[in-house]
């Protein structure tokens, strides 16, 4: 019995053993923080150079040809934007410059009519023949300028029909009844067929340009060979200037054609493909991937972001005791705790002119902000760290 009793009167105390546990941690806590101030003053963040890509003007995207974490090197093409807006109709501005070219055909025909007529009366068949080498230079820009205003009108339509085609890609293939794969069959013929007639044109729009500077050499050799005549009949020169105009708005057309092309302004890696809310719904906003071809974007809005693989500067906070010693030119050691572990020698180059917060993840206490002064310390040759890595930084 008394062995039983002396054994009791051995034991702790229920209350006693929380605070001695309590205690060896917060005794375990403060060797670690002087074992880690022995170590390093302060804890910086490797930083590498980020490109945000955004959109520089309003339109539709086409492609992103380029995957999250793909290497990338600088001009590479990361984005392509179609930069023709829905309220554009250029399929109806473009049947208006094919008007215009035909009257204008009608006109030059009467023109060289007349121009023909008057000639005869002429003594001699100089100024006729001057005139026809004129007419044949105009006939040949009008029929290049058919020809482009044809072709562009046909690759619109080879577009939608392939738009259509990568839609109809995009369906469960178990859904796709008969119709729909003959409709699918169908769709096929006919971009078969345009594409075809896209081609003959292309060779077509070669050949009238090949007349076109054939005509111009004629006209220009029987300039120099023949005397010089007052400026050609009012009605043709008219006719040249109205030719003119068609020209350049046909020049108008195709440039808002041409696709907008985003490039990679660095050599580096795609380290996001950026989301954008598109509803709100009870849960919160539904974010949706930018990056498929249709997707409208807006002047300004992020597509993706390229980010260097290789930091080469470090950016730390400093506080406390060591805010008044630190100074621009000192020399600090930088300690990688990671392997390979390194220790190199750097200097601080820059010095921020406010303090700040710190990133959240330097913060010793995780939901306690800390401040302190920005310093910038540029990565020696020869340590390897990562974007976002930890350094340590002794010597302040």
């Amino acid at each position: 019995m008394k062995r039983i009793s002396g054994y009791r009167s051995g034991r702790l105390h229920p209350h006693v053993l929380p605070v001695l546990i309590w205690l060896v941690a917060a005794v375990g806590v403060g060797v670690l923080f002087h074992h880690r101030s022995q170590r390093f003053e302060v804890l910086g963040i490797a930083q590498g150079e980020v490109r945000e890509i955004a959109a520089t003007c309003t339109g539709r995207l086409k492609s992103v040809p380029v995957q999250l974490f793909e290497e990338v090197r600088k001009g590479d093409v990361v984005a392509v934007i179609d930069t023709v807006l829905d309220n554009e109709y250029l399929e109806a501005e473009l049947a208006t410059v094919s008007a215009e070219i035909q009257h204008l055909q009608a006109e030059l025909v009467n023109t060289q009519e007349t121009l023909l007529a008057e000639a005869a009366n002429l003594e001699t068949d100089r100024i006729a023949a001057r005139r026809r080498f004129s007419v044949d230079v105009e006939n040949a820009r009008l029929r290049v300028l058919e020809l482009k205003t044809m072709l562009e009108t046909d690759r619109i339509m080879l577009e939608d029909l392939q738009l259509n085609d990568q839609i109809f890609m995009t369906r469960n293939l178990s859904d796709q009844d008969d119709t729909t794969h003959y409709e699918r069959q169908k769709m096929k013929v006919e971009y078969n067929a345009l594409a075809k007639k896209i081609e003959e044109n292309e060779h077509l729009l070669a050949q009238a340009d090949s007349d076109l500077e054939q005509a111009r050499q004629r006209r220009d050799e029987f300039a120099q060979r023949q005397l010089e005549y007052p400026a050609m009949d009012s009605a043709l020169e008219v006719i040249h200037r109205a030719i003119k105009v068609q020209e350049q708005r046909m020049e108008e057309l195709s440039a808002r054609r041409v696709a907008l092309v985003l490039k990679s302004p660095i050599d580096g890696v795609v380290s996001q493909i950026l989301r954008r809310p598109v509803r709100r719904t009870a849960e919160g906003v539904v974010r949706q991937m930018i990056g498929r071809a249709g997707e409208a974007v807006l002047e300004g809005d992020p597509i993706l972001t390229v980010a260097n693989s290789k930091s080469s500067e470090i950016i730390a906070w400093v506080g406390g005791e060591h805010l008044g010693r630190v100074r621009e030119g000192m020399v600090v050691k930088l300690i990688k705790e990671n392997e390979p572990a390194q220790i190199a020698s750097s200097q601080v180059t820059y010095l921020g002119p406010i303090m700040e917060v710190m990133p959240q993840q330097l913060w010793i206490i995780s939901d306690i902000p800390q401040w302190g002064r920005p310093m910038l310390i540029p990565i020696p040759p020869g340590l390897k760290l990562i974007p976002g890595e930890t350094v340590g930084i002794r010597g302040l």
